[in-house]
């Protein structure tokens, strides 16, 4: 753990010493992505990073239950810096729990991590230019540490408390109840009947990986648009045989970005034929066990997520007598399993509710700037990662229709170009200046029908229509616009610690200057 702030003050500025420049909290994709970009981008940087559990991978550790994989490919869902090697293209989470280790080990960046440090507060002082970061250890025990810029890795959803459906009478069920957050360590489903309630890429993955089960159901409210894809990229081994490493993955994560991009755009403009190739695939696969009224959702392919089946495992399962679809509604759970409102009864040792979880902003941590808490539903995003009126501060939310770490990767880039201009110009505050919100025309960019979407709009930081106050889901183009745009934009504005805080944000942002 670096202990002095690298980054040159001007003389005569009161910015106060931090413990480092920037502090990155969460060990999962984002936290590790942005520290190797501080390495390769930002050398005069000091740095750290706090996780709140005690093992790194974020989701990748948390979540344990049958079958976790990617749902999208390792060629995207992998760095820009570091070829995926695998020859598995979908991979399983102990796959992608080796690929963070060895970047972190082999670029020095573990003893940089604080493990087992849960943020409960992240406080702004303007007059001296610095946040403090309050933090408890396993035992409660309280400390601080300061930074000069917060960069949040920590996620998009409740590590906490995913989303309860609040199912009418489980308390009177007799056996077990699972939710795949909380998977319990050798869970015993060999030889029991098991339904598992949801559609999602969570049911998908664990239904045809409960093998052992004498039968899985997967009980679902509305059918779900899937994509049959195989678990290797034939194209990649083919090329990692003849290229060298980086060469081949560089060329794979090209094509796949565009074929991502292009697979999406066609979904917007042209819903159905794409419904039609889909459907195909399925009949294709599923033979005379296809049923229109399971397979048949009443939207749009990418009004929500395309859910991913690699090699299609769970319409095999479905063929072999191992796994049944149940399209209806839960009436309520009793004894011996869950009753439906069509009359129709599933019996059930073990339910598993994969229904979902509950989004979180800014991974629930208590954001203040200058004593005043944020309250993000009332900012609005800079360039897709950092807020209005917030300074020195960036976060990642990824993208809805390609792969988290595409944001990442960019994001972080980004944030690096933004420390070196403030190092080049002797500026230690960087702020998105937002004078009057009220000339903004807000949009939802989250226009993806989702329930975990709609249920946390209300909490979400607010996105126009155009850059740059937009979360934008455009990969290809944010790319361009994150690498090549101006830094000094003229919206965010460079300044120098000042004494008090000002009364207005415009205040505000003239005593930056």
């Amino acid at each position: 753990m670096a202990g002095t702030a690298t980054m040159e003050r001007t003389a005569g500025e009161t910015a106060a010493p931090v413990d480092q420049d920037v502090l990155i909290v969460g060990a999962g994709i984002s936290g590790i992505g942005m520290a190797v970009h501080l390495q390769m981008n930002c050398p005069d940087r000091s740095f750290g990073l706090v996780e709140r559990r005690a093992n790194l991978g974020g989701t990748w550790d948390l979540f344990r239950y049958p079958g976790i994989r990617s749902d999208s490919d390792m060629h995207t869902l992998g760095f820009v810096f570091e070829p995926w090697k695998h020859e598995k293209s979908i991979a399983d989470g102990p796959a992608i729990l080796d690929y963070l280790n060895r970047i972190v080990d082999e670029r020095g960046i573990r003893d940089r991590i604080r493990f087992e440090r849960k943020v409960v507060g992240a406080d702004w002082d303007s007059a001296a230019a610095r946040w403090t970061v309050t933090m408890e250890d396993g035992q409660g025990a309280v400390s601080t540490t300061t930074a000069r810029w917060l960069y949040l890795g920590s996620g998009y959803y409740d590590y906490d408390k995913p989303f309860d459906a609040q199912f009418t009478g489980r308390e009177d069920f007799q056996g077990q109840i699972v939710h795949p957050q909380f998977w319990p360590e050798n869970l015993a489903y060999a030889g029991k009947k098991v339904v598992v309630i949801g559609s999602g890429a969570t049911a998908v993955t664990i239904v045809p990986s409960m093998k052992e089960a004498a039968h899985v159901t997967m009980l679902q409210r509305t059918p779900t648009w899937y994509f049959i894809r195989p678990a290797k990229d034939g194209f990649a081994n083919f090329l990692r045989k003849f290229l060298p490493e980086k060469l081949a993955y560089k060329i794979t994560r090209f094509k796949n970005v565009r074929l991502q991009d292009i697979a999406f755009r066609r979904a917007r403009e042209k819903p159905e034929k794409v419904k039609d190739y889909l459907t195909n695939k399925l009949k294709a696969s599923l033979g005379d066990r296809y049923d229109a009224k399971a397979f048949t959702p009443p939207y749009d392919p990418w009004d929500q997520r395309l859910c991913l089946v690699p090699d299609a495992d769970l319409f095999e399962a479905m063929k072999a007598g191992k796994a049944s679809v149940v399209t209806d509604h839960i009436e309520k759970f009793d004894a011996t399993g869950i009753q439906l409102k069509s009359g129709q009864h599933l019996d059930a040792d073990i339910i598993v509710t994969a229904t979902g979880l509950n989004l979180a902003v800014a991974g629930k941590i208590p954001v203040r700037v200058d004593g005043e808490t944020v309250n993000w539903h009332e900012h609005y995003y800079y360039k897709a990662c950092m807020f209005s009126n917030v300074p020195n501060f960036s976060a990642v939310f990824g993208y809805l229709n390609a792969s988290w770490t595409l944001r990442a990767d960019i994001v972080s880039e980004y944030v690096c170009r933004v420390l070196n201009h403030m190092r080049d110009t002797g500026t230690s505050v960087a702020t998105p200046a937002l004078a009057d919100p009220a000339s903004l025309e807000e949009e939802n960019v989250f226009d993806f029908s989702s329930g975990y979407i709609q249920r946390s709009m209300h909490i979400m930081p607010k996105s126009t229509a155009a850059l740059p106050w937009r979360l934008s889901q455009n990969y290809v183009q944010d790319r361009i616009d994150m690498r090549t745009g101006a830094i000094d934009d003229g919206v965010l504005r460079f300044g120098h610690a000042r004494a008090a805080a000002a009364e207005t944000p415009a205040a505000a942002l003239e005593a930056a200057e």
